[in-house]
């Protein structure tokens, strides 16, 4: 079969591969989509530490099954399935208090698993053990499906920031994952949502969209300025940085309303990973700041429903559908702006 398969940084390669065989406990699946994100690139360009090569990529996946190991219940050949990325033990103290998505040991497809740049692949026992496969909700298509992991992690944020009936939300970035939280933040009540962005280019892009309440470009204008004029001074009651920008968090925390919460969602860079935070205005604000890492096997199972409900489309935001051999230039795309999602269909 053809897989897409880092082997170096700088190094990834659309080959020829073995096709797998599920064993006991695992699930054959023939892969239909897996969409492309902004870490596919920083894994090709410079690796990953938990990625041993040669590894085939790929982390938000649908497909259908075509074969179950010994021991698999539940699940049959022609089942639609999308995987969950982050896989969690379901053991460990975090776990077993209902926060898996800060399990130490969690581990996760297209890293310590084979991915879902392939034709086939393997869903190992890890993902079965906690009811991380999931049916696809009839309607909702394979691609769609894979935006589902994507939507899942910013659920999981937004569940922590509590956004909910008459916020005012601000989207720091206006990448796939800023379009989610926009769509997201609708569903949830938020009374308005204002999208923030340096580039114009992808603003306009995201905007002509998701249609935020408005469009704030900050390569033009100060967008702290901008959301205290349309806050009436009060600044954002949740502001979520969905960009790995040091800025943008400092910039969230300067916009914030009283008791606003604050998601750190984008990591920052490894070699820069701190930011100025005015500590005072987290004081007499009584402001929250709050961290986001990844989804649970139930924010996907949630995140599915959402689509299937329509309560957060995603089929528009798919701008780009491209076949297996075209996946590294989709990297590219991605890197370049060029797209909202771009989804490999192998």
């Amino acid at each position: 079969m053809k897989v897409v398969r880092f082997h170096a940084p700088g190094d990834v390669r659309f080959e020829d591969a073995p096709e797998p065989e599920a064993g006991a406990g695992e699930v054959k699946i023939r892969v239909r989509s897996c969409s492309t994100c902004g870490t596919d690139v920083k894994i090709s360009k410079f690796g990953h530490h938990h990625i041993h090569p040669p590894r085939v990529m790929g982390h938000e996946i649908a497909g259908e099954i075509v074969a179950v190991g010994d021991g698999v219940e539940g699940w049959t050949a022609g089942d639609r399935v999308q995987v969950i990325a982050a896989i969690p033990c379901g053991e460990c103290a975090e776990c077993t208090r209902g926060r898996m998505t800060i399990c130490p040991n969690q581990v996760s497809m297209g890293y310590h698993f084979e991915g879902g740049f392939a034709q086939f692949m393997v869903v190992p026992k890890e993902v079965l053990k906690v009811d991380g496969l999931n049916r696809i909700p009839d309607g909702v298509s394979f691609a769609e499906a894979s935006v589902a992991e994507p939507l899942a992690c910013a659920l999981n944020a937004q569940n922590l920031a509590r956004v909910g009936e008459g916020d005012d939300v601000v989207v720091i970035g206006s990448g796939p994952i800023g379009c989610l939280h926009v769509r997201l933040a609708r569903s949830r009540g938020a009374a308005r949502v204002f999208l923030v962005e340096l580039s114009r280019q992808r603003l306009d892009m995201a905007a002509n969209l998701v249609k935020p309440d408005a469009a704030i470009c900050a390569a033009e204008v100060d967008p702290i300025e901008e959301v205290l004029k349309l806050t009436d001074g009060r600044g954002a009651d949740v502001i979520i940085t969905a960009a790995a920008s040091g800025k943008a968090q400092e910039q969230a925390i300067q916009m914030a309303a009283r008791q606003g919460r604050i998601s750190f969602f984008g990591g920052l860079p490894k070699d820069q990973p701190t930011i100025t935070c005015d500590s005072n205005l987290v004081h007499y604000r009584e402001l929250m700041i709050i961290g986001a890492n990844g989804s649970s096997p139930a924010h996907n199972k949630q995140a599915l429903e959402l689509v299937a409900t329509g309560a957060v489309p995603v089929a528009d935001l798919i701008t780009h559908r491209l076949p297996l051999e075209q996946a590294i230039e989709a990297f590219g795309i991605v890197e370049r702006g060029e797209a909202i999602k771009v989804t490999i269909e192998p």
